[in-house]
């Protein structure tokens, strides 16, 4: 019994020893794990990648942990199997077991402790080598991600460049284009008068020739196309010669030309050549007579045989000894600025002279414009929707043989005439005459109406009449007011017609006094000095209706 006793004894003692063992074990798998734990807090910080890559490293470091303590248990249970089969050990023996069992559980906890510690350095380790590979990696990404924003911005720059070379051709190649107004119930088809081509003010020079004038040089263009013309030269010309069916466009872009004798622009051929001033001042000038071509009288600065446009958004100056602009079928004026002196006519030509737009300063020892064909009694006409029209001429301000129509503009003409032709139509304009002979001069010039005739529309027109045998409004034929003011101050005779007087609305205004009709003259008119009202008559030569 003594010796059972001691033998319980004894297992007891070993089994406490192995349990306290255990517990050295476990607690040594605790701190490995709670390194583990750390470890991980720190990686966070790092990006997901490496955190991916350091959980598997975790696990592997908390699987060889789980292996140490496993292996602990198998060598407690072996040592409990060994207690059992030296229970009839003496305990001497049993205390020199359970002493060597102490220090074999101390060595196998030594030992997985070093393991522990082992894989905790390699852990660490690890941890040190994915910091390293998560900075480089951080970095690498950094780099890229500033190379990346690099070349980001340089594609923005290289972006915004090209946007504002595009923005400044797209400026630079921006069109001014007149818009204009036009009455569809006048006497003239005004439906087709110009073309879009006509009133765009800028040329498009993408494809355009350069040409610098040269003294004593003729410059032959012979093919449709832009030219771009500068520079400074005398005797000098310009010479269009091309295909019938060619559009050629003369753009001046700060040219000045004088010639003795010949044109400074003389178009022989072309569909149409279109003359465009750029922001520039431009000048033109013939000193001397004109020598002619062959059977052709050149006697203008610019001579057109073909249809001449002219526009833009800069000044055109002409000095002629003759003519200063010449066209033999259509000239069209639809911008820019023109200063023309001319010993004759600032601007004639045969078929019609068509204005919507543009700057007028004309000194004309003859008419400032005309319009008048020969051969052909329907055309000879001016029409004017627009434009400002200072005139200083000797004969006539304005004169179409066959028709002048008004529909806009605004206008200071002083002349023996101011406006002239078969039938004259007003539809509106601001008009401020100052005549000698007649302001307005309806008279028989073309057979192309059957009576010559005045008719106004609208428009507030100013008529000062000079001393002697003068009328403001004078019609070889018929007067008809329909709407518009007409504003008169005459000496002698306001109104004079021939055939018939309509007043159907508008306000006449005669010598500071409103009228409520239209009086007739006392000079060459039925209230004249042998008239029905006789010399001393109320119309008669000092009469009120003699105005």
């Amino acid at each position: 019994m003594k010796k059972v006793r001691i033998n319980v004894i004894a297992a007891a003692l070993l089994v406490g020893i192995l349990m306290a063992g255990c517990g050295a074990v476990s607690g040594t798998s605790s701190r490995t794990l709670g390194d583990v734990d750390t470890a991980v807090t720190t990686q966070s910080t790092f990006t997901d990648d490496s955190i991916s890559s350091y959980d598997e490293e975790t696990t592997a470091a908390v699987t060889s942990s789980d292996d140490s303590t496993s292996s602990s248990a198998s060598s407690s249970t072996r040592s409990k199997k060994l207690k059992s089969d030296s229970s009839s050990v003496q305990s001497e023996k049993s205390t020199s077991s359970t002493a060597q069992s102490n220090s074999s559980a101390q060595s196998n906890s030594s030992a997985q402790s070093n393991s522990s510690a082992q894989s905790n350095n390699a852990a660490q380790s690890n941890n040190a080598a994915q910091s390293n590979n998560a900075a480089q990696s951080n970095n690498a990404a950094q780099s890229n991600n500033a190379a990346q924003s690099n070349n980001a911005a340089q594609s923005n720059s290289a972006a915004a460049d090209e946007n504002t070379a595009a923005d400044e051709k797209e400026n630079a190649d921006e069109k001014i284009v007149t818009e204009i107004s036009v009455s569809t119930s006048g006497i003239l088809d005004t439906s087709d008068m110009f073309s879009t081509r006509d009133l765009t003010q800028t040329a498009d020079t993408s494809d355009a020739k350069t040409i610098t004038v040269s003294d004593g040089k003729t410059i032959d263009i012979t093919e449709e196309g832009v030219y771009v013309i500068s520079g400074t030269a005398s005797n000098c010309t310009i010479k269009v010669n091309a295909d019938k069916e060619a559009k050629v466009q003369l753009v001046l872009d700060g040219v000045s030309i004088t010639n003795d004798s010949t044109p400074a622009i003389y178009v022989v051929s072309a569909d149409k050549c279109f003359i465009t001033t750029t922001d520039s001042d431009n000048t033109l000038t013939v000193t001397g007579s004109f020598t002619a071509d062959g059977d052709t009288n050149t006697d203008a600065v610019i001579f057109s045989k073909d249809d001449l446009v002219l526009n833009g958004v800069g000044t055109l100056t002409i000095n002629s000894s003759d003519n200063g602009i010449s066209g033999k079928d259509d000239i069209k004026v639809t911008g820019g600025t023109y200063n023309i002196t001319s010993k004759a006519d600032a601007i004639e030509t045969n078929d019609s002279i068509r204005i919507c737009g543009g700057t007028f300063n004309i000194v004309s020892s003859k008419d400032g414009l005309h319009s008048e064909n020969d051969d052909d009694n329907t055309l000879g006409y001016i029409y004017i929707a627009d434009g400002d029209f200072t005139i200083r001429a000797a004969s006539d301000s304005i004169q179409g043989t066959i028709a002048v129509q008004i529909d806009g503009g605004t206008f200071d003409l002083t002349a023996a005439e101011g406006i002239e032709g078969t039938y004259i139509q007003i539809n509106g304009g601001d008009i401020n005459i100052t005549a000698s002979d007649d302001g307005i001069n309806a008279a028989r010039k073309s057979t192309a109406y059957s009576t010559p005739t005045i008719e106004i529309n609208g428009g507030d027109i100013t008529i000062a009449m000079g001393q002697g045998d003068t009328d403001a409004v004078d019609a070889n034929g018929n007067i008809i007011v329909n709407g518009g003011t007409i504003d008169i101050t005459a000496q002698m005779s306001s109104f004079d017609y021939d055939g018939t007087a309509q007043y159907n609305g508008g306000t006449i205004i005669i010598n500071g006094s409103q009228v409520d009709s239209i009086p007739q003259s006392m000079m060459g008119g039925r209230g004249g000095m042998n008239g029905m009202n006789g010399m001393n008559g109320f119309g008669g030569f000092r009469g009120r209706g003699g105005f």
